[in-house]
C-alpha cells in the first residue's frame, strides 16, 4: 500500500517527471522566421538548458565556446574534413553535458545533431535529432552529410520529423521506423483566430521567406494570370507578401515586369502577432511550395497551419507535408508543383466566391484544432522524449517490486 501511495503521489504531482533535465543544441536563437523553435522549446515541461551556434555576445563563457566550436565545425565541413568536423563542437558539448547532467540531449536540425553526436556517445546520454526541412532534403546537405547522417541515425535514441516524406528519407538513411516521430510544429491557437473570409476584401496573403522552396515567384506569376483571366472582377484583388530573403529583389522586379505594382504589396518580415492580425484582414492564404533547384523542400509549413487556425482557406501545392495538413477541396485547394495556371484558377475561385472561402476556412480551422496545434506537438514530443530518458522513479519502483 505504501508503494502504491508513493507511485500515485508521483504520478499526480508530476514532480519527478518535471525534474527531468533536457539539454538542447540549436543553430540559432535570432532568426525571426524560426521563433516557432523557441516557442516549442519554452513549452516543454523539462528542466531545460539551451545553447546556440550563433551566441557570440553575452556573459556565458560556455555558450561562447559552443558557438566557436560550431563555427570551427562548419569550416571543417566546408573543407570536406568530415571526420574532424564534429570534434570541436562535440568537445564543447561533452563539457556542457558534464556540467548539466541531462537525462537527454535534443539537437535541433540534423546538421546540428551530427556536430554534437559524438559528445552524446562519449557521455552515454540519449540523443534525439529533430529534422525540420532543408536538413533532410537539400542536395548539398544530404550529399555531403549522408555518411554522417547514417552514423547519426545509428546512435540516436529517436528522430523527430515534420512529415511522412521526411520520415521516408530518414528510413532510407537507416533510421528505425519504430523510433521516428512525425510531428508538425503546430500553430498557436490562442493567437491565430478570428479570420472571416466571407466578409474580407479580395486580398490574398503569402507569408514566408523569399526562397525557392516557398515559391514566391510562382505565386506572383499565378496572381498575374489570375488578374488576366478573371476579368474586371479581379481588378480590385490584391496580393500581400510578408517576409524577406534572397528572392525578394527578383519578386519585386517580376511585379514591375507584370505591371502589378498597385496590386502586390511587399510588407517585409513581421512578428507572429502582426501576421495574425494580417490574417484577419484577408480572403485566403497562398503559398506555391515546391522542390528548390538544390533539392530543398518544406517539412510542414507552420504558416499554413497558422492560416488555417485563423479560418483562412489555403491555396498551395501537393508538396512535402502540406497534403497531410491541408485536405484538397475540403480545407483548401492544392495544385501540382509548378502549375501556375491551376493556382491562378484557385485564386479566382476563392476571390469570386467568399462563401466557398468561408466553408474551406472553417473546415481547416476545425481540423487544425483537432490535430495540429502547438499543444498537440508539445504533447507528442514530450511523450517521445520521456520514453527515451532514463527510467523515472515510478518505473524503477514498479520493476523493483514486480
Amino acid at each position: 500500500m505504501a508503494l502504491c501511495a508513493r507511485i500515485a503521489e508521483a504520478l499526480m504531482s508530476g514532480t519527478e517527471l518535471n525534474n527531468q533535465r533536457l539539454l538542447v543544441f540549436a543553430p540559432t536563437r535570432r532568426a525571426l522566421s524560426e521563433t516557432f523553435i523557441r516557442a516549442n522549446l519554452e513549452g516543454l515541461p523539462f528542466e531545460l538548458s539551451a545553447y546556440f551556434g550563433d551566441e557570440f555576445q553575452g556573459k556565458r563563457p560556455l555558450a561562447l565556446a559552443y558557438s566557436f566550436g560550431i563555427t570551427l565545425s562548419k569550416v571543417l565541413t566546408r573543407l570536406h574534413l568530415l571526420r574532424l568536423a564534429g570534434l570541436p563542437a562535440s568537445l564543447v558539448a561533452w563539457c556542457l553535458i558534464q556540467k548539466h547532467r541531462p537525462d537527454l540531449v535534443l539537437a535541433e536540425f540534423g546538421f546540428e545533431a551530427v556536430r554534437v553526436m559524438e559528445a552524446a556517445v562519449w557521455a552515454k546520454v540519449p540523443l534525439v535529432a529533430h529534422f525540420r526541412g532543408s536538413d533532410a532534403s537539400a542536395h548539398d546537405r544530404l550529399g555531403l552529410l549522408e555518411g554522417r547522417y547514417r552514423r547519426l541515425l545509428g546512435v540516436v535514441s529517436g528522430v523527430i520529423v515534420k512529415s511522412r516524406p521526411m520520415a521516408q528519407t530518414m528510413e532510407r538513411l537507416g533510421a528505425d521506423p519504430a523510433h521516428i516521430l512525425i510531428s508538425p510544429s503546430g500553430a498557436n491557437a490562442q493567437l491565430f483566430r478570428g479570420g472571416n473570409p466571407a466578409i474580407a476584401p479580395p486580398v490574398l496573403l503569402a507569408v514566408g521567406r523569399f526562397v525557392a522552396k516557398k515559391g514566391p515567384l510562382q505565386t506572383v506569376r499565378a496572381f498575374g494570370r489570375c488578374s488576366e483571366q478573371g476579368g474586371t472582377a479581379m481588378k480590385t484583388a490584391e496580393l500581400w507578401m510578408v517576409g524577406d530573403g534572397p528572392l525578394l529583389v527578383a519578386a519585386q522586379a517580376l511585379v514591375i515586369q507584370l505591371g502589378l505594382q498597385n496590386r502586390v504589396r511587399f510588407l517585409g518580415p513581421k512578428p507572429p502577432v502582426a501576421v495574425a492580425a494580417l490574417m484577419r484582414e484577408v480572403r485566403a492564404f497562398v503559398q506555391h511550395s515546391c522542390v528548390a533547384p538544390d533539392g530543398d523542400s518544406e517539412g510542414s509549413p507552420v504558416s499554413v497551419m497558422e492560416a488555417q487556425l485563423s479560418g483562412l482557406p489555403v491555396i498551395s501545392t501537393f508538396h512535402a507535408g502540406i497534403p497531410e495538413v491541408v485536405i484538397d477541396q475540403t480545407t483548401g485547394l492544392l495544385v501540382q508543383e509548378g502549375d501556375e495556371r491551376a493556382m491562378a484558377d484557385c485564386m479566382i475561385e476563392l476571390l469570386l466566391d467568399p462563401s466557398r472561402a468561408e466553408a474551406l476556412g472553417n473546415a481547416g480551422r476545425n481540423r487544425v484544432l483537432r490535430h495540429y496545434t502547438i499543444d498537440h506537438h508539445l504533447r507528442d514530443v514530450t511523450a517521445f522524449l520521456r520514453a527515451r530518458m532514463p527510467m523515472s522513479f515510478v518505473g524503477q519502483e514498479l520493476i523493483k517490486h514486480v
